[in-house]
């Protein structure tokens, strides 16, 4: 490390010069992160997941993994549709399949009230992206204008994948939020940290360097491929803008102590780096390795997760080894001519003296911080996961919540973003039209859903099975059929009207029907609708042993919300043993031990149960939401084992370097002084940008995302001001030198009769 930091002092300038073109270039040249996010968690789901099996075995109805299918309603509040309404919507046809990406449209339903008629827009996706379908969703909203509406006639985009390209649009926003908040909290209290501009530019600029240029390499994987969650986009920014700064003020604060001291500049900068360096290097290698264990994960979404952001960490370790040493080394003095040095300051401050007396009873402290932690860590017993009941319709405002209330309104057996139930069969069904009847009897039966339309009652007009068999013989594929019926036809309006709709519930070759259903339990994105998933799919099954079906499924959000959920709680039961042995093995070399990490993976572990503890006491019990994402507990356990063992190996290698000269006693109080405005500035800065998820948190999960916030900063305030000034300095006392058994360092660690009597 003498000899890189060295390196870093004598070519200072050109490594600044290095960043600054290494920067120019990844913004030229690379696309931008927020075009390749994917706002829809479902859609990380393998092939495997029962709902994406549903919604391939229905992909000729509702959209396999390389169709979406995008819902337009036209509507006339005043009265029915005229025939000038008509041909504006046979204009909007032909414009919408000039639209690039869209495979084909069709007017699908005239409302029984006729003041409204329904269109399906299929569209090709080569990947199931909802960043990809962004586009197509808004050049069909720019046709509404060309399309010469006559007055009194709206037209808007409405269903799931408009809603969810809507929750894209305005998850970018919320990142743009996210962003600003995040600078200026970190910037305000660096100020009041530093009391320095130039130190806070020092401290601050890596940071933002590391995050603009790890966003475009990630989104140039993301145009490869790689899929990109909104939860990664946001802990992206707050993750390097975070753990970014920390680095920072690890250095500074070591420099500034090397320059108090009595250093020269230069040799403080290479001083401070080489003691410093090493636990920079131990810090962001212990949040790597617990993201690449994410890659273990069977669930796209945590399987992704890991591989953006670990880039995003290795690009901060570079520039935290690279770019802030060298901007330090040219501002030099400067940083600190606004703070300059106090005299009568006690050498170890204020964190020292809590630290001397928390050691005067380690035992006693140990107890008392551990039944504290372990009281909050019982309120985890309440954790349940939510749905997405506020994240996944369309924000209020935008045109997909306009027409997801239009087809509500004027198609009440439909909806918006409704559950899928397919059915198969060995023949067609207009040659068995009895097994319809099965089908919808027994699911009607099944007391689950409030609203249910299918090939008999496909837009509010309901026709007898035998009905339905004859219309098909005598007008053939409903699909066929012009908007407007004939002249010559003899049908009643609403008949033709309703046969013409079964297309949207009928396969055209007969063998495969669906029912879209509103559940009783509630809207598809609550999580009451998701847990209702297994009932639903009980009910389908039997549905289809009535009717003869050879296969079944369901689909829809709630039933992908319930694989989701699924899936992530066996991920967490895989990965979790991983990681800490992993994390373990890392703290295991970097502090030459195989004592001090088992204490303090023990010590993560019970600050992150306290943490979940309290995170579901405040949103669950106070808060009164129905639960928390699920993806919450992963995370905070994750990021917590990974970022909480950042001080602490800071600690623990001060703590390390004061014991080769001082008694063990001694050398805790000096390195808990030295450190601890350091540790805990720099806990408040990471703490605080997890928090800003709780002002500014959007995007698909809305307040899940704040929960996330929430989860994340209690959990780092724990570490910060509990696990790391009271539980590590007690236990280190207590073991005395086994805490560095079995390196030579057990040996040489000074051990006066006062740490005798403590132990």
């Amino acid at each position: 490390m003498a000899a890189f930091a060295n390196f870093v002092v004598r070519f200072r300038v050109a490594i600044v010069l290095a960043w600054a073109v290494a920067l120019i270039g990844a913004m030229v040249a690379l696309p931008s992160l927020s075009g390749e996010v994917n706002s829809d968690p479902s859609l990380f789901l393998s092939s495997n997941a029962r709902s994406v099996a549903a919604q391939a075995l229905g992909s000729s109805l509702t959209g396999g993994r390389t169709t979406a299918t995008i819902t337009i309603v036209a509507a006339r509040p005043a009265g029915p549709v005229s025939t000038a309404d008509l041909a504006a919507v046979d204009r909007e046809v032909k414009l919408a399949r000039a639209v690039p990406g869209v495979t084909s449209v069709r007017a699908v339903a005239v409302a029984p009230s006729e003041r409204a008629v329904q269109l399906e827009v299929d569209v090709a996706r080569e990947q199931t992206d909802v960043a990809g379908l962004r586009p197509v969703v808004d050049d069909l909203e720019s046709t509404f204008a060309t399309a010469d509406l006559p007055p009194g006639l709206e037209m808007h985009v409405a269903g799931q994948v408009a809603d969810n390209a809507a929750n894209n649009k305005s998850a970018n926003g919320g990142m743009k939020r996210v962003e600003l908040l995040s600078v200026v909290f970190i910037v305000v209290l660096l100020l009041l940290v530093l009391r320095s501009p130039v130190a806070v530019a020092v401290a601050f600029v890596p940071s933002v360097v590391s995050l603009l240029v790890a966003e475009k390499f990630i989104a140039g994987l993301g145009a490869h491929g790689l899929e990109i969650s909104t939860v990664t986009q946001t802990l992206l920014i707050v993750l390097i803008l975070g753990a970014g700064t920390d680095y920072g003020l690890f250095l500074i604060y070591r420099f500034r102590e090397e320059v108090r001291a009595g250093a020269a500049p230069p040799d403080a900068i290479v001083r401070a780096l080489t003691r410093v360096g090493e636990s920079i290097i131990a810090s962001a290698g212990t949040v790597i390795v617990a993201l690449l264990t994410l890659l273990l994960a069977g669930f796209g979404l945590y399987h992704d997760l890991g591989v953006p952001l670990a880039i995003g960490v290795a690009v901060m370790l570079l520039a935290g080894l690279t770019l802030l040493p060298a901007l330090t080394s040219l501002a030099g003095r400067a940083m600190f001519r606004a703070a300059p040095p106090d005299a009568s300051a006690p050498a170890d401050g204020w964190w020292g003296g809590i630290a001397a007396r928390a050691i005067q009873r380690p035992g006693r402290v140990l107890t008392a911080g551990v039944l504290v932690l372990g009281a909050l860590a019982l309120a985890a017993l309440g954790y349940q996961t939510a749905g997405l009941s506020r994240g996944t319709s369309a924000p209020a405002g935008s045109d997909a919540a306009t027409g997801d209330t239009l087809v509500a309104r004027y198609f009440p057996q439909s909806s918006a973003s409704p559950a899928s139930l397919i059915l198969r069969f060995a023949a067609p069904v207009w040659e068995h039209p009895a097994a319809l009847t099965a089908a919808q009897s027994s699911l009607s039966a099944s007391g689950l859903f409030d609203a249910l339309a299918g090939p008999l009652d496909p837009n509010g007009t309901a026709l007898a099975p035998a009905t339905y068999a004859t219309l098909h013989a005598e007008l053939g594929n409903p699909r066929a059929l012009p908007l407007r019926q004939p002249a010559s036809s003899t049908l009643a309006a609403s008949v033709y009207q309703a046969y013409r709709a079964t297309a949207r519930y009928v396969s055209q070759n007969g063998t495969t029907i669906r029912y879209t259903a509103g559940l009783r339990a509630g809207p598809q994105q609550s999580t009451a609708a998701m847990n209702a998933t297994p009932a639903v799919r009980t009910a389908v099954s039997a549905a289809a042993r009535r009717s003869g079906a050879t296969a079944s499924g369901v689909a829809g959000q709630a039933a992908g919300l319930y694989d989701v959920s699924s899936t992530a709680d066996g991920d967490m039961i895989k990965i979790i043993p991983v990681a800490v042995l992993a994390i373990a093995v890392l703290l295991g070399l970097v502090l030459r031990s195989l004592i001090v990490p088992l204490y303090l993976v023990v010590s993560i572990v019970l600050s992150y149960l306290a943490a979940l503890g309290l995170t579901t006491l405040l949103v669950i019990d106070i808060g009164g939401q129905d639960g928390l994402v699920f993806i919450l507990p992963f995370l905070m356990f994750v990021f917590l084992l990974a970022l909480g063992e950042d001080y602490n190996i800071l600690v623990m290698t001060r703590i390390r370097e004061e014991a080769r000269d001082l008694p063990l006693r001694a050398a805790v109080v000096r390195a808990i002084g030295r450190t601890g405005p350091v540790v805990t500035s720099a806990g408040l800065i990471l703490a605080g940008t997890f928090g800003v998820f709780a002002l500014a948190g959007g995007g698909i999960m809305n307040g899940q995302l704040q929960a996330i916030g929430l989860g994340l900063a209690l959990g780092v305030l724990l570490d910060t001001f509990v696990v790391r000034t009271l539980l590590v300095p007690s236990a280190v006392v207590l073991l005395g030198r086994l805490n560095w058994w079995p390196s030579a360092m057990s040996h040489r660690v000074q051990s006066h009769a006062a740490d005798q009597l403590g132990r």
